[in-house]
């Protein structure tokens, strides 16, 4: 999931921000108006967490600037506003949630959660695919009943991959949904995550390399085999996925500087999330 925090208080603004990633999510900070607008306009969030009172644009503005554009990104408000006409009015603006200030942070976080939830097409918290299990909730994971422990990025990457439901998702479209907007478009960090996760997930592998294309999780995956079952040699019999090492560079994965236009039809691309709100 990919966030963008809209707040003029920038401790309150990296509080927030910091917070979201240790759980896992993606999150750039903007501090007025006119950088929120910039910022939607080339990258692709899930949600927008918008302070309502910013200076000079107002969030309303910012608001109804969103909406007109027909962008899928859902909009959390926070303002200090207490009284129902003023929730009201904000609500009609095109938000879809409203928290007030002073607020929890576990429940400023339920709230993006549920949020970033519509932005995809209807998937329950907990989300099963190849014998993995994955709660995006309690941001626990495991295989075939085993525990897995991740980092946030680990987790971010199997997210997106188990979100997509069997497409394949591109390096490109990893880095934007999983890394922040610093990242660039080199894919290199990409190959690493994979490499560690698939290594974490361990054998049969489940993430499959689609040559020039991308990255998907397999439909399904025969049980795993432990080693004293195995003939032979141990499950990790020296494979890639299972080693830890990164995978060659495939043509999905060549680097991109940042000023290439992403192509619309690129396999597994979220551009076309901005069609239609």
């Amino acid at each position: 999931m990919r966030v963008l925090v809209v707040e003029d208080n920038a401790f309150l603004a990296e509080m927030i921000a910091d917070g979201m990633r240790r759980d896992a999510i993606t999150v750039d900070v903007a501090l007025d108006g006119g950088s929120a607008l910039r910022k939607l306009q080339f990258g692709d969030y899930d949600v927008l967490v918008l302070d309502r009172d910013l200076p000079g644009m107002h969030g309303d503005e910012v608001c109804r600037r969103l909406v007109a554009k027909g962008l899928l990104t859902r909009v959390l408000m926070l303002t200090a506003s207490v009284t129902v006409p003023e929730r009201v009015a904000g609500l009609s603006l095109g938000a879809d949630d409203y928290l007030t200030k002073p607020f929890a942070y576990e429940e400023l976080l339920a709230r993006v959660l549920a949020l970033g939830r519509r932005v995809q097409p209807a998937l329950p918290p907990v989300i099963e695919r190849a014998g993995i299990t994955l709660d995006t909730a309690r941001r626990q994971a495991d295989r075939d009943g085993a525990a897995l422990s991740l980092t946030r990025k680990e987790f971010a990457v199997l997210e997106t991959l188990m979100r997509a439901n069997g497409a394949v998702v591109s390096g490109e479209d990893l880095i934007e949904r999983v890394w922040e907007e610093n990242a660039g478009y080199d894919t290199n960090p990409v190959r690493v995550a994979l490499s560690r996760l698939r290594a974490k997930l361990g054998g049969p592998p489940v993430i499959e390399t689609i040559p020039g294309a991308g990255y998907r999780i397999a439909a399904s995956s025969p049980p795993r085999q432990h080693a004293a079952e195995a003939p032979g040699c141990p499950e990790t019999s020296g494979s890639p996925e299972a080693s830890g090492s990164p995978e060659t560079p495939g043509p999905a994965d060549t680097p991109r500087s940042a000023d290439t236009p992403r192509s619309a039809d690129t396999p597994g691309s979220s551009g076309s999330r901005r069609a239609g709100r």
